[in-house]
């Protein structure tokens, strides 16, 4: 009896066996390296050297030149992607996913997820780094069974699945990361050679990817369960922010840390707050129907401020700092330095202003044009907002790209301020310290993602 089990397991065995394979055959991938060529791929960046032998690209490190990528020239924005790499010991490298390079972004520089190649003590192999923007978004600190999958000195595999907002990715079959996060929907793949600047140890080493596969359609039949809790980037730090000492803004829940500009206290219409995103509803011009403008609690002076802010045809808002409500308290919109949010396509005031273009979205409101050539994502789309402002010298950037910057208090910007609307306001834009408003136009725009870092104070000299 016990040899018939034995038999009967071994057959069951079999027929599994071969009931996946037939699966794992059955499933539609793509190739992405084919006919033993890059042919379908480009290199970008840097200057280190990519072959195909055998069905293997290598990629051979090269001094004195920036991280090099070879990227395919498709784009891909939902998609299981697996493939098989190997990598020299003392090496750090690197596989792109929805990445891009636009000439208005740091000259054409690759940037995006990255999963994350990494044969150090750390072995964050399979984590999710966001190159030249963010950083760190998902680590392996806290997953010691994906730490320690890798293989040193071995082929590994990775199997990545990119659908909508949300990134998994596994190392030799192990749940690695779990990623919800928006920044990016579609872009190129791309396997880094990492820089090695002046360090002659590492010149000619070698990184090498091989197996590269693709689905593009009918993914729910193919996805994977993972056992990891999700780390969601929306209304929260990233690893980075927390180091460099970013504060949330808003807690994506509550109206906690933000008052009416003409009240004590949140206003009870205008505004809603609904899956994670603060909401100034459209009133039609109908006084009755509308919030007003909302503040800060507390005052800022030299500040770094990010704002994701998503627009409706033909919307109005602005992004107000060193705003005093007490200097104001009569109808109309607090006064302060702004960053304008506009559908500059169908909204009449891109037209206007006391300086050309100075309404159009992210000028300094009627004072300051911003760049022309700005990267703003079309409108229902979330865009980035940063405002830094140190010691008196503010910048204005939109999805990582500065648009403008200027003096507070200089003789230009006295001289804007005396042609502008806001000449009748004694010394406007030049407070200490203000508020932050997030501005109600009548129009319905939402806002997340809200936070912001202060400077820590400078030490007095003598320790005073």
């Amino acid at each position: 009896m016990k040899q018939f089990k034995t038999i009967l397991l071994s057959a069951f065995s079999i027929i599994i066996l071969f009931s996946c394979k037939e699966k794992q055959e059955q499933i539609p991938w793509a190739n992405l390296i084919t006919n033993n060529s890059l042919e379908g791929w480009s290199i970008k960046g840097g200057e280190a050297k990519y072959i195909v032998e055998d069905g293997v690209v290598i990629g051979t490190t090269a001094a004195n030149t920036p991280n090099t990528f070879l990227t395919t020239n498709e784009m891909y924005s939902d998609f299981i992607f697996e493939i098989d790499f190997k990598v020299d010991s003392t090496m750090n490298s690197g596989i792109q996913i929805r990445s891009n390079s636009l000439p208005f972004y740091r000259d054409g520089l690759v940037h995006g997820y990255q999963m994350e190649i990494d044969p150090s003590k750390r072995a964050w192999s399979g984590g999710i780094y966001d190159e030249k923007r963010r950083k760190w978004l998902h680590t392996l600190e806290n997953n010691p069974e994906a730490q320690k999958a890798f293989k040193q000195n071995e082929w590994n595999h990775y199997r990545v699945e990119a659908i909508g907002d949300t990134i998994k990715t596994w190392i030799n079959s192990v749940p690695a990361s779990y990623l919800i996060d928006d920044k990016t929907a579609n872009g190129f793949f791309g396997l880094q050679v990492h820089s090695i600047g002046k360090n002659k140890d590492k010149l000619g080493k070698q990184v090498m990817w091989k197996n590269a596969k693709i689905l593009t359609e009918n993914l729910s039949q193919y996805t994977t369960e993972s056992p990891l809790e999700p780390i969601i980037t929306k209304n929260n730090l990233t690893v980075n922010e927390q180091k460099s000492g970013w504060q949330m803004l808003w807690d994506g829940k509550t109206t906690n840390g933000w008052r009416g500009a003409k009240l004590d206290v949140f206003p009870d219409k205008g505004w809603v707050i609904e899956n994670g995103e603060l909401i100034v509803l459209s009133s039609g011009g109908a006084e009755s129907a509308a919030g007003g403008d909302i503040v800060t609690t507390q005052d800022y002076a030299n500040f770094e401020l990010l704002v994701d802010f998503k627009l409706t045809p033909g919307a109005n808002s602005g992004i107000k700092y060193y705003v005093d409500t007490e200097i104001n308290k009569g109808p109309g919109s607090s006064i302060g330095l702004e960053y304008q949010i506009l559908d500059d396509d169908l909204h009449e005031d891109a037209k206007r202003g006391s300086h050309e273009g100075s309404r159009t979205v992210c000028s300094l409101y009627d004072l300051i044009q911003a760049v022309p050539e700005k990267p703003i994502k079309p409108i229902g789309e979330w865009n980035t907002a940063y405002i830094k402002s140190i010691d008196n010298h503010v910048e204005h950037w939109i999805n990582d790209v500065k648009v403008l910057e200027y003096e507070r208090g200089s003789e230009e910007f006295l001289k804007l301020v005396s042609e502008s609307k806001y000449e009748k306001w004694p010394n406007f834009g030049l407070l200490d310290k203000g508020q932050i408003l997030l501005q109600d136009h009548g129009d319905r725009v939402a806002f997340r993602n809200i936070k912001i870092k202060v400077p820590k104070a400078k030490k007095k000299k003598n320790g005073k």
